[in-house]
């Protein structure tokens, strides 16, 4: 029973080593601090209890306010957007609709003038290039039966 005794000689002792913490990293965000002026404030001022939540509160309204503002400039954009087209239908779409009804008022004339001349040419006979109903409102010419057996 050499090895055994019930009595500790000396108190447990951990090699722990923290897995998060980087001093070469800690001194570096420090001295990054103190050259943009954080740290030093800091260090003069004492620490106020609530301080880092009115902190964050202040940060979020202000946060808030500037998307607040975005949102509000979006819809003047689509208010201008929608005034635009509103201009645009009642200035520029009356006279796009009558250059376009003139243009094809031109087009149906002549084609109309080309197939009666075609009709005229076969004899009056021919319905190609009028619809059926056209054809069937021309008026129908009685011709005598001279055919005797």
């Amino acid at each position: 029973m050499l090895g055994f005794s019930p009595f500790k000689k000396h108190a447990n002792k951990f090699n722990y080593i923290p897995r998060y913490y980087d001093p070469e990293k800690e001194a570096r965000e420090q001295r990054r601090a103190e050259l943009r002026g954080e740290r030093a404030e800091d260090a003069e001022r004492e620490y106020r209890p609530g301080q880092y939540i009115r902190t964050q509160r202040d940060a979020r309204s202000a946060r808030r306010s500037r998307e607040e503002q975005k949102g509000r400039m979006h819809i003047w954009k689509i208010a201008a957007g929608a005034v635009i087209v509103l201009l645009f239908i009642y200035i520029l779409y009356p006279r796009l609709v009558d250059v376009f009804l003139r243009t094809g008022a031109g087009r149906a004339q002549t084609e109309v003038v080309s197939t009666e001349t075609a009709a005229e040419r076969r004899g009056g006979l021919d319905q190609s290039g009028i619809s059926d109903v056209e054809w069937q409102e021309q008026p129908i010419t009685v011709v005598p039966n001279d055919y005797q057996e």
